[in-house]
């Protein structure tokens, strides 16, 4: 390990059921022992939902790696970085995390709505990571990639941003008829 600044600041993110098995798992640090292998992967996560299940804290060291976690009705969401990773940063890509998926599903974040939109979740994983460096921090610049059309979500539910885009959209379709 290196001590010099690096970009790769994620080595992974999963998210548990409540019985603390794998729903999705992305490890990108291919070099570190401690993921070479799916079996190791498991023991990995088998450990950090012992340590953070019943946890009140949001950030936790295990093995020398530091964990930020979120729990939700039935599902644990985890992102992990080196121990001597910004916790902030990894704050941050589990928030964006968190905050696309629950736009994906309309607030509904649970296990069977994960896995009903399971393809949606991990274009997102894919354009928030990528091979561990953090590519986008805004989770309505992500949903916008993953093709969730602001119409499928209710109005209530919208940003200013998407409703203000739709609008404009509206008027520039009315302007060209």
């Amino acid at each position: 390990m290196s001590l010099l600044p690096s970009l790769h600041t994620v080595k992974g993110i999963c998210i548990l059921d409540n019985d603390g098995k794998r729903v999705i798992a992305k490890y990108y640090d291919q070099t570190d022992e401690s993921f070479a292998t799916v079996k190791d992967q498991k023991l990995f996560e088998s450990k950090v939902f012992k340590a953070t299940e019943k946890s009140a804290s949001e950030i936790v060291a295990i093995n020398n790696y530091t964990v930020v976690f979120r729990s939700n009705v039935d599902l644990f969401f985890y992102v992990f970085g080196d121990s001597r990773e910004n916790e902030l940063i990894l704050l941050s890509v589990l928030n964006t995390l968190f905050e696309s998926i629950s736009m994906i599903l309309r607030k509904n974040v649970e296990k069977r709505a994960l896995y009903d939109h399971m393809d949606s979740i991990l274009l997102i994983c894919d354009e928030l990571v990528d091979q561990g460096i953090m590519l986008e921090c805004d989770p309505n610049n992500i949903v916008s990639r993953v093709h969730v059309k602001t119409e499928d979500i209710p109005l209530s539910e919208q940003t200013v941003t998407q409703v203000s885009y739709d609008i404009l959209k509206s008027f520039n379709w009315l302007t060209q008829s």
